[in-house]
């Protein structure tokens, strides 16, 4: 199960993990990000190169806002505590979702990211897999960010100027130095 951020962060992952021998589900599940135009836009990206990829998407389509602030609240200022508590929402629902759909491995297209803690999602990837009962592949993608992103264009898809969350979205209009 490869969790997916979005669509373009997902073609490298997909491409990898299957030329290791996975036989590759795609699971949806983001209740960080904001506004609601932006989750729907990403959202169809994401539809958009699963079909395209003929990758199976399954969807956990929930505008979370209310729940991610509240889970956030009150280390939202703080990127690093703020980050953990997302990282820890998103890969606990989605190693619940392997296990639920019967998959022993899951992973997530965060880790294609160089904007993203590496280190922390592969700890909390594991903790939450073990929770769960299935395991967590840390795999580094960052190699292929730039082919993916390219090969991503060249799709079609949508690509976001932060990582969705109210606070980066407010920290990427503040400029250089603001973005993650």
């Amino acid at each position: 199960m490869l969790h997916i951020c979005c669509g373009p962060c997902a073609v490298f992952p997909v491409e990898a993990l299957r030329q290791e021998g996975f036989s590759v589900e795609g699971f949806w599940y983001n209740p960080n990000i904001h506004p609601l135009a932006e989750y729907r836009q990403r959202l169809e990206s994401c539809r958009r190169m699963a079909l395209l990829m003929r990758l199976s998407l399954h969807e956990d389509d929930v505008y979370g806002l209310q729940s991610y602030l509240e889970a956030t609240f009150p280390s939202h200022t703080r990127r690093p505590e703020r980050c953990a508590i997302c990282y820890r929402l998103r890969l606990g629902r989605a190693a619940e979702a392997a296990r639920e759909s019967g998959l022993p491995y899951y992973t997530t297209t965060l880790l294609v990211s160089p904007y993203q803690n590496s280190e922390l999602l592969a700890t909390i990837g594991v903790e939450e897999g073990r929770r769960h009962g299935v395991e967590f592949l840390s795999r580094d993608f960052k190699q292929g960010f730039r082919a993916g992103r390219q090969k991503s264009r060249e799709m079609g898809l949508y690509h976001q100027r932060y990582c969705g969350c109210i606070f980066s979205e407010a920290e990427s209009q503040a400029g250089p130095g603001g973005r993650r």
